[in-house]
């Protein structure tokens, strides 16, 4: 048997040889001993994107939160400024409108009123409610407001109306009794008293509460009351006024009938007690800090009278110490009133002294008869004694 050989050597197992894995890094052996300070370990790589996630998202948190308390904050001072404004310029609507009825008080008073002058005067604020009323509807309340708003507008109304229709009454009295035509007035100056009402329950008592609800301080919603007297819109009191104006005639001013006043009794009245005065003799007065004069009059005519004036004088040996004038704004016929006069604050030379206390109630339109409106009483001042 013959064997072919062919000169190679056939092997059946072979040692490869040995190779670095390509992607293995050879591992440093660190030196044993000193070899100086060990450094720190490197944090992982996903651990400091994380931190520096954290801290992005803390910092945007922050801004946020500086966003929304600054857009609050401006919210809320924007929200103070409209509600400001528009109470600011609602102010001096709600003042003018309730004057009215103060003007009235003060024309009634005056002696030369005329019934004509009263007429057009009512008028005359009637229309300036009515100009309220049109500056109101200019306004821009803010929203929660807007129904109060429309309470406003419809007190300016009612005082409008009220105030034509006294004017209307004393234009066109129908041939009614003084006394018909004083209940007529009170009845319809009754829509005045309704406007108040309106007014404070419909519009100042929402809008406080809004304002209170929506944290706006310093804001207050105005009040406005016409009707600060209500004796000045009874029956007796517009009977009083168109009785004294009716006696006057539209022509010229000249007054008719039975006019005048008269001195029922003047008293002095110290420490709870009183005394009156004579024209026959002197009077003890004791002067203490309460020390009164009353002086009571009466009307005496047939008409009621307005705006009477009451003047009370002490004279020390002919000289004047003292002096005060009070004013009665209306008595109707047959009445008597009563004015005081105190803080007398008499000098020393008054105690002791002749003394005389002058008493005049000044003359009304058409009176004629003057010898029963004044008085001189004399007077002995002395301090009171401790017994």
């Amino acid at each position: 048997m013959s064997t072919y050989d062919d000169g190679t050597e056939v092997e059946f197992f072979e040692e490869p040889e040995t190779q670095e894995a390509p992607d293995r890094r050879r591992r440093r052996i660190r030196p044993q001993g000193g070899g100086g300070p060990r450094r720190p370990a490197t944090p992982p790589h996903g651990t400091v994107a994380l931190a520096r996630l954290a801290g992005l998202v803390a910092l945007a948190i922050a801004v946020v939160l500086g966003l929304v308390f600054w857009v609050d904050s401006c919210q809320g001072q924007s929200r103070h400024d409209e509600y400001a404004a528009y109470m600011n310029d609602l102010q001096p609507i709600a003042q003018s409108s309730a004057a009215s009825l103060q003007d009235y008080q003060k024309a009634v008073t005056s002696p030369k009123l005329t019934l004509a002058d009263l007429q057009t005067k009512l008028g005359l604020w009637s229309r300036q409610q009515q100009e309220y009323y049109n500056q109101a509807l200019k306004l821009v309340p803010p929203g929660p407001l807007q129904a109060a708003h429309q309470e406003v507008l419809a007190t300016l109304q009612l005082r409008a109306i009220g105030l034509a229709e006294l004017a209307n009454t004393l234009a066109q009295p129908g041939g009614k009794t003084g006394d018909q035509i004083a209940n007529q007035l009170a009845q319809q100056a009754q829509v005045l008293n309704a406007s108040d009402i309106v007014w404070a329950e419909l519009f100042k008592l929402p809008a406080t509460d809004t304002l209170k609800k929506l944290g706006v301080n310093g804001v207050i919603a105005p009040g406005s009351q016409i009707v600060t007297n209500p004796e000045l819109i009874t029956a007796h009191s517009f009977g009083e006024v168109y009785g004294g104006l009716s006696s006057t005639t539209t022509s010229g001013g000249k007054v008719t009938g039975i006019h005048g006043s008269e001195v029922v009794g003047t008293y002095a009245v110290s420490g709870g007690q009183s005394k009156q005065l004579t024209t026959s003799s002197p009077t003890t007065v004791d002067v203490s800090a309460d020390l009164a004069f009353q002086v009571k009059f009466k009307n005496a005519g047939n008409f009621p009278e307005r705006s009477i004036p009451v003047t009370l004088t002490v004279n020390v040996f002919d000289k004047k110490v003292f002096t005060k004038t009070e004013r009665v704004t209306s008595i109707s016929s047959g009445e008597t009133k009563t004015v005081s006069f105190t803080n007398l604050q008499l000098p020393p030379s008054a105690f002791g002294a002749n003394a005389t206390v002058n008493v005049v109630v000044g003359k009304v339109p058409g009176e004629t008869n003057l010898s029963n409106n004044h008085y001189s009483y004399p007077v002995f001042f002395s301090l009171p004694s401790n017994g």
